[in-house]
């Protein structure tokens, strides 16, 4: 694959770019245009990566619906680019480990606190330490929940709900967890004993790479009444995130059913640019069992943030010797950004039900939006867009906009500049936690290596993305968060 895009991209305004349909070479073979979110800066940086050739080859597989979407922190990844969106028919389309990804169900969970910046900044060491060691991390880090086979079974199917169950957390955050933190349509039976093997020890766990865990306080707010309705009142309020997805089981899933669609293409006979691109039709016995082995890897990583949120909270509870109610750590939403759903839509003025496929980008669903849990539908979905250990976090709100044109998706994060490779050249990870703690942020890692290859400079600048996706009307800003202490693996 080119290491620079050569082919042509139209502009459509300045904040849109377009691949048209029947470019040279295989994108002879596009069903449809393709689209980029970007302003001129990032153009120039996506120029150098393969993501918008990656973003033309989705356009070639069967029955998409609509375009091939790539959001402004899109960057290189495994078949579809990180940031990729595609929607396709059920009876006619395909679907594709490659368009969900290897973390399936990566996601980010936000809480609020009635905590204050000046309250906590005098404890932030303590705090940190509390957090590092009651939440595993790390490369092949084990968690702290045991469970067996048969209980593994359960958490496939039920999600956060199983973790709930067992004291971690309350009911009332399932009530803003995406899906409830419990998809439909997990069938353990089409999960390999591979994933089994990795998943058992693992519940529980950050992980490493980009999985963080972050305290942070509320910088600016710019809508107040989407603001005030998800708990975030006013400038200095301490605020948590959680960012982490479905561990070493999700990656065996998605590992285990490429091999399953590599020979699913010589079967049906589908025709790819990329056999990164591996699928199979959505009604076929190999789509539907991926589809459903990939729900388990969405239950598991549900039930593996709220056991981690548990712990945070009891954490701030140990340093701070306050109890749930004085604390005030709700959970504001939990949105995944890796992940295939069965979904409504209309197209052409008639509702049709689509495989719409996230990899790398959030659904950002507009007020009114029955999907909606009945706080939020007056404003729309909460969207949460992390950074980097040094830079901020923003909180936005589905629109109308979206929901026309992207099929209700927008950004998950910065998106990556620089390569692992590129990074750990550039840095040590010693000088990361200097330059970081000269910034007034606090840092707790398993690793070095993890914090050279995470630092900020590898990423683009989120404000910009964020910026690119409001401009666009894909998501409207609410409120920026800027970091106190980083946990990473």
């Amino acid at each position: 694959m080119s290491e620079r895009y050569e082919g042509p991209l139209e502009k459509v305004d300045d904040y849109r770019w377009r691949v048209p349909k029947g470019a040279g070479g295989m994108k002879k073979s596009m069903r449809t245009d393709a689209i980029l979110y970007a302003d001129e800066v990032l153009l120039r940086d996506l120029r150098h990566d393969p993501a918008l050739e990656q973003m033309a080859n989705v356009a070639c597989l069967p029955g998409i619906v609509g375009m091939s979407m790539a959001m402004p922190d899109c960057h290189y990844g495994y078949g579809f680019p990180i940031g990729g969106v595609a929607a396709f028919d059920v009876d006619e389309g395909i679907i594709s480990p490659g368009g969900v990804g290897y973390d399936i169900n990566c996601g980010v969970r936000m809480m609020r606190t009635d905590l204050t910046r000046d309250e906590v900044e005098p404890l932030v060491d303590k705090i940190a330490d509390a957090i590092f060691a009651a939440v595993p991390s790390g490369v092949g880090s084990e968690g702290k929940v045991k469970v067996s086979r048969g209980e593994l079974d359960e958490v496939m199917v039920k999600g956060a709900r199983w973790a709930v169950g067992r004291g971690f957390g309350k009911p009332e955050d399932l009530e803003v967890t995406d899906e409830r933190g419990e998809m439909a349509g997990a069938d353990p039976g089409n999960v390999m004993d591979r994933a089994i093997k990795r998943g058992l020890p693992q519940l529980g766990t950050l992980g490493s790479g980009n999985h963080f865990l972050e305290m942070q306080y509320v910088d600016q707010i710019f809508d107040p009444v989407a603001a005030e309705a998800m708990g975030i009142t006013e400038p200095g309020q301490v605020t948590l995130m959680v960012h982490c997805g479905s561990r070493g089981f999700g990656h065996q899933i998605c590992d285990d059913y490429l091999d399953v669609m590599q020979a699913a293409v010589h079967k049906y006979n589908i025709s790819l640019p990329d056999p990164q691109l591996a699928c199979a039709p959505v009604g076929s016995d190999e789509g539907k069992r991926y589809w459903s082995a990939m729900v388990c890897a969405a239950n598991y990583a549900w039930a593996n943030r709220q056991c981690i949120m548990h712990w945070v909270r009891e954490a701030f509870e140990h340093v701070l010797r306050k109890g749930p109610r004085d604390l005030g750590i709700e959970l504001v939403y939990d949105v995944c950004h890796n992940v295939a759903k069965f979904e409504q839509h209309e197209v052409d003025g008639k509702t049709r039900k689509l495989c719409v496929h996230r990899k790398g980008a959030t659904r950002a669903f507009p007020p009114g939006s029955p999907d909606l849990p009945a706080r939020y539908r007056a404003i729309g979905q909460p969207v949460i867009v992390p950074g980097d250990m040094g830079t901020a976090s923003w909180l936005l709100v589905g629109t109308e906009q979206a929901m026309k044109e992207t099929w209700g998706s927008t950004c998950h994060g910065a998106g990556r500049l620089m390569s692992r490779h590129q990074a750990l050249k550039a840095k040590r990870g010693q000088q990361v936690v200097d330059d970081l703690r000269k910034q007034g942020i606090l840092v707790r890692s398993a690793g070095m290596k993890t914090l050279a290859e995470e630092m900020p400079e590898a990423y683009k600048d989120v404000d910009r993305v964020v910026e690119v996706c409001h401009e666009a009307g894909l998501a409207r800003k609410v409120a920026r968060m800027k970091p106190i202490a980083v946990v990473k693996g």
